[in-house]
């Protein structure tokens, strides 16, 4: 079963002096990114806890933010006077650079300055040893990541039903192409013959083999029989690549892409309006398919 790219998980805990809050959620991507927004005052945390996600989610971009806070009364955050007049120093810098430039900012607001690391520190977290809070805080990702992973499945299972009947139309169009293609071949056999006695009777001299060949020629050059029979081989793939375990989305892009290609050529040799116009349908539900494969894992 496949796993959506896209998720959500929420949890809040508490241990000791400390109480928390975190949730992680994932968008779609190309590889595997995981950015994470921890307190930066407890000591190798993000050590800890970047494997753990790393091991959980295969591709995606994956954020997983932590907000921590003391229960006790004296454990107020408070303003770090040092690097607050350092934060307005750059922001005060930033903004005459830009205006020698003749560029236009944003007043920095008040909310802004206390967002620069470092300006607002927790007198608790600067006195107390640390690590008990942060195995508690390991010790609970395992849960959230599971209630993540949950919904990615969920998602998963929907994915899975939208593709399969994607896969099922493509078949079914790709059959409806084969039996169309058999009996223009017939007729286009017939046609040839035709055509064939119609140039010896009116061009003497002409080579009955030579003839033979060219028109042979634009008889291949209009099959579409290896075109046909690889939809299908794609059809039989997508369907174990639906049944197998573990990150797919990458190999169904790349057969979405193949389906395409062979979709195409199919519209390129049809020279049949009904021919082309199965080809047409091809191609629409191939570029829905491949829609949908962007948000698989």
């Amino acid at each position: 079963m496949i796993n959506s790219m896209t998720g959500f998980a929420a949890a809040k805990g508490e241990s000791g002096d400390w109480s928390w809050g975190w949730d992680i959620r994932a968008v779609n991507a190309r590889g595997l990114d995981v950015r994470l927004r921890l307190p930066d005052w407890i000591e190798g945390l993000e050590q800890s806890l970047r494997p753990m996600v790393q091991k959980s989610v295969a591709r995606g971009n994956v954020s997983l933010s932590l907000r921590v806070q003391s229960v006790r009364s004296d454990g107020a955050v408070q303003i770090n006077p040092d690097a607050l007049e350092r934060a307005l120093t750059m922001i005060g810098d930033v903004e005459a650079t830009a205006q020698g430039r003749g560029v236009s900012l944003t007043p920095a607001t008040a909310a802004d300055v206390l967002m620069v690391r470092g300006v607002l520190e927790s007198s608790v977290g600067d006195a107390t040893d640390t690590a008990p809070l942060s195995a508690a805080l390991k010790a609970e990702l395992p849960g959230l990541l599971d209630a993540f992973n949950a919904m990615r499945r969920a998602e998963g299972k929907v994915l899975h039903g939208v593709l399969s009947g994607q896969i099922d139309r493509i078949e079914t169009l790709t059959d409806a192409a084969g039996k169309m293609a058999l009996e223009r071949l017939k007729q286009m056999q017939a046609n040839l013959r035709e055509n064939l006695a119609r140039v010896l009777d009116n061009a003497d001299g002409a080579d009955a083999d030579r003839v033979a060949q060219e028109l042979a020629l634009i008889a291949v050059k209009s099959d579409v029989t290896e075109e046909i029979d690889r939809l299908g081989a794609h059809v039989k793939a997508a369907r174990d690549l639906l049944a197998s375990k573990g990150a797919v989305g990458r190999k169904l892009d790349f057969l979405t892409q193949e389906f395409n290609r062979e979709a195409n050529t199919l519209c390129s040799k049809a020279q049949s309006s009904d021919l082309t116009a199965i080809g047409l349908d091809l191609k629409a539900v191939i570029d829905q398919m491949r829609e949908q494969v962007q948000n698989v894992e």
